[in-house]
């Protein structure tokens, strides 16, 4: 049976929400799961529970700060709730990794403790954004500000393998994130990497520049963790002011509200083709196990569809066919 790591003190809502999401996922999807964290609170929460017989609880009393240096804490605070659940996948008694504490943090573990796949120079942190189309997977986020033109391609092809055997899109399009659509735009970089996609082997569609990426023009953004970065804070933030903009709008006069009202199922689908719950958590891609990484305010049904993610992509061999893509040819 596969069994997925739980960071529990990971999180805005933690422990509590990260434990719920974790019986939830026992209850509905029968996933099995090691909570790490403290002890006595975890046997509390998940006591007389119809999911608790799916649950494991490792004790690790320390926690991970947000504001802490990622590294310093991984390397000295080794019975934290996240170094523990990183051991627990690179000791093989757990087969994936979910947290939603310190993303930096999360990297940190997973390079240290996990390793890399063999063959993979950095590992790429992914997210979800919603489209006309359904999502698409961009890579990196943030975990390279700077890189080369071969990082660029291996997270190209990482997500390639992320996005076709995991989310089950046949022949993933991937596009390179630009200034402009034609081949010869860009910096340096972005020229090199267009060259290096446009003769390899991937569903390559060419540059996409940001206005592409919400009408689904690619299943795969590809981008360096900076501008990345940008791109997925910017439209977190432009969806809430939106729906905030709304909300104003519609309560503004009777009118208003009497249409809101009427319009109020179409909001609701709409908000729920925004919401990141739905998605749970994106991967870190390149390192030697399955790492989902969760949303800081992640709450219960955040992290159920997060242990879910974790178990299909353990389910698919996503490691093992990223490891077997890094091969040179």
């Amino acid at each position: 049976m596969v069994k997925i790591a739980v960071d529990t003190l990971g999180g805005d809502y933690a422990p509590e929400e990260i434990v719920e999401g974790a019986l939830q996922a026992a209850e509905m999807h029968g996933i099995a799961s090691i909570l790490t964290g403290d002890e006595a609170k975890l046997k509390a929460l998940v006591a007389n529970r119809p999911g608790a017989g799916l649950l494991e609880i490792v004790h690790a009393p320390e926690m991970i700060g947000m504001g802490e240096s990622p590294v310093e804490a991984v390397r000295h605070k080794k019975n934290s709730s996240l170094t523990v659940a990183a051991r627990l996948v690179k000791d093989g008694q757990a087969k994936a990794l979910v947290s939603a504490g310190s993303t930096g943090a999360t990297l940190a573990a997973s390079l240290f403790v996990i390793g890399r796949i063999k063959g993979v120079e950095r590992p790429a942190i992914t997210s979800l954004m919603p489209t006309l189309r359904g999502a698409a997977l961009i890579a990196d986020v943030g975990a390279n500000v700077d890189c080369r033109p071969s990082h660029l391609v291996q997270f190209a092809k990482m997500a390639s393998v992320y996005a076709q055997h995991v989310l089950q899109i046949h022949r993933p399009k991937v596009g390179l994130l630009n200034v402009g659509e034609e081949p010869g735009k860009g910096n340096a970089l972005v020229k090199e990497v267009y060259e290096q996609l446009a003769q390899g082997d991937l569903n390559f569609v060419g540059n996409i520049e940001g206005r592409d990426i919400p009408r689904g023009h690619a299943d795969v953004v590809i981008c360096d963790g900076f501008v990345g970065n940008v791109v997925l804070k910017f439209a977190e933030g432009l969806a809430g002011a939106l729906f905030d903009m709304m909300k104003e709008e519609f309560t503004s006069t009777l009118s208003a509200s009497l249409g809101a009202v009427m319009l109020k199922p179409s909001f609701r689908r709409i908000k729920k083709r925004m919401d990141y719950t739905e998605y749970g958590g994106a991967p870190l891609l390149g390192v030697n196990g399955v790492v989902i990484v969760a949303h800081g305010s992640s709450n219960a049904k955040a992290i159920r569809n997060a242990i879910r993610v974790a178990r299909d992509a353990v389910e698919n061999n996503m490691v093992a066919t990223i490891a077997e893509m890094m091969v040179p040819k």
